[in-house]
């Protein structure tokens, strides 16, 4: 009896971590993103006349409205204006640069001079490995073996063996 309830849960368990990798693998192409890759330098640059269009309420139409960042990535902030910019912490004097490490996982508005609504939006993603996508899919597939070995007991429950008298 204890070898059919162990051999049944082995079962429900492989049945549910093949679901998790079917839910996870095909899904996954549908919601790929900027995070599927290894951290890497990152070069954010101001042009020249950055300042005077940020004055006149216009946008640089060289930098993207929403950056997609990984954990480790260094973003190297580039000064080509004639004035001193800043972009969060950092302070960037003409003809300079400054790097920011992202370490953090977050969703930021960072406080910056060279955009006309004076903020960037960061947003600081864990990369996307092998790793993480195989504990997607164990976090997915040992509910669903448990769930499975559950509804398996209830519409199949086990039959105790007649005992010879």
């Amino acid at each position: 009896m204890i070898g059919l309830i162990v051999r049944r849960m082995l079962i429900t368990m492989l049945l549910g971590i093949l679901a998790g990798v079917g839910i996870n693998e095909l899904t996954f192409p549908f919601i790929k993103s900027d995070a599927e890759r290894d951290p890497q330098r990152v070069e954010l640059v101001i042009p020249v006349g950055a300042a005077e269009k940020v004055a006149r309420g216009e946008s640089i139409s060289t930098l993207p409205d929403n950056m997609i960042f990984v954990l480790g990535d260094t973003l190297v902030v580039k000064n080509e204006d004639v004035v001193n910019h800043y972009f969060g912490p950092l302070f960037i004097p003409p003809g300079t640069s400054a790097s920011l490490t992202l370490n953090q996982a977050n969703n930021l508005a960072i406080i910056c001079s060279f955009e006309p609504t004076k903020y960037f939006g960061l947003d600081v993603r864990e990369a996307v490995t092998v790793s993480t996508r195989l504990y997607a899919i164990f976090i997915a597939g040992i509910p669903l073996g448990f769930l499975f070995a559950l509804y398996g007991f209830l519409v199949w429950p086990l039959k105790p063996k007649a005992q010879e008298t």
